[in-house]
């Protein structure tokens, strides 16, 4: 490979569904990618239709790892929960690559950014319950869905930011404006995570690894879709991509 294709991070970005990949729709994709491109990393696709050794594999390549959102949910029953009736299918595909994905960049101290679906996909693998229904099971008033395709305005709301925690740091205050289109979250954390962002309907929006072992922050809102205007949003995909520079494989398979 010559060099200038190893100055770098590289960052692996699952496909958000086997469908998607199957069918060849990238759109949503897109802006991970150039999130990623924009903060100085470079983005690699990762096919949710890999052999276990073939994702081994290519996970040893990467120097961090980025948790895509998605139109699945996680499956309720890896959490021990009977699936409610708003809960949508769930993709075996991505969530095997997900959790193989997690594994190793946990055990290699590798920087973890996952977004919506993938903060809950993170919080999952770490033992952690979900919401299943954010406006049947807690009754908020704050928009948290969003349908993309009606042609309505993205819905915004604020969120808290624990004093001291990394994503405090990079909105530069306690307090920030994210945008919304999810119906899940994270109930009880995983192993290892800690809370530190909520709507102010209660409503968990990010949580971060506890110590400084692992560079791991999950959060439910959207910067892909902030990163071209909001100072916060590019802060965290700068985030991933300066930590993954220090975590570098030494030697790419």
């Amino acid at each position: 490979m010559p060099p200038e294709a190893n100055s770098k991070p590289r960052i692996g970005v699952p496909y958000r569904t086997r469908k998607e990949e199957l069918t060849g729709d990238f759109r949503k994709l897109e802006r991970y990618v150039a999130a990623i491109h924009a903060a100085g990393g470079a983005p690699v696709p990762i096919s949710l239709g890999l052999s276990p050794q073939h994702l081994e594999r290519i996970a040893w390549t990467l120097d961090g790892i980025l948790l895509t959102g998605s139109p699945a949910d996680v499956e309720p029953s890896l959490f021990g929960a009977a699936k409610h009736p708003e809960t949508n299918a769930a993709d075996a595909d991505r969530e095997r690559t997900d959790f193989a994905l997690i594994e190793h960049a946990l055990g290699e101290h590798k920087p973890v950014l996952a977004i919506c679906y993938g903060i809950q996909s993170l919080n999952v693998f770490l033992g952690g319950t979900l919401v299943q229904d954010i406006y049947a099971e807690l009754q908020t008033q704050i928009q948290h869905d969003w349908d993309d395709e009606a042609g309505e305005a993205e819905p915004y709301h604020p969120v808290g930011l624990e004093p001291g925690s990394r994503l405090a740091q990079m909105a530069g205050g306690a307090e920030a404006a994210v945008n919304s289109s999810h119906h899940q979250s994270v109930l009880e954390p995983g192993r290892g995570l800690r809370i530190v962002s909520r709507a102010p309907d209660g409503v968990v929006e990010a949580v971060e690894w506890a110590t400084d072992a692992n560079r791991v922050t999950g959060v439910q809102w959207h910067p892909e879709r902030m990163a071209e205007r909001d100072p916060f949003a590019q802060a965290l995909f700068r985030d991933l991509v300066t930590t993954a520079a220090t975590r570098r494989t030494p030697a790419r398979i």
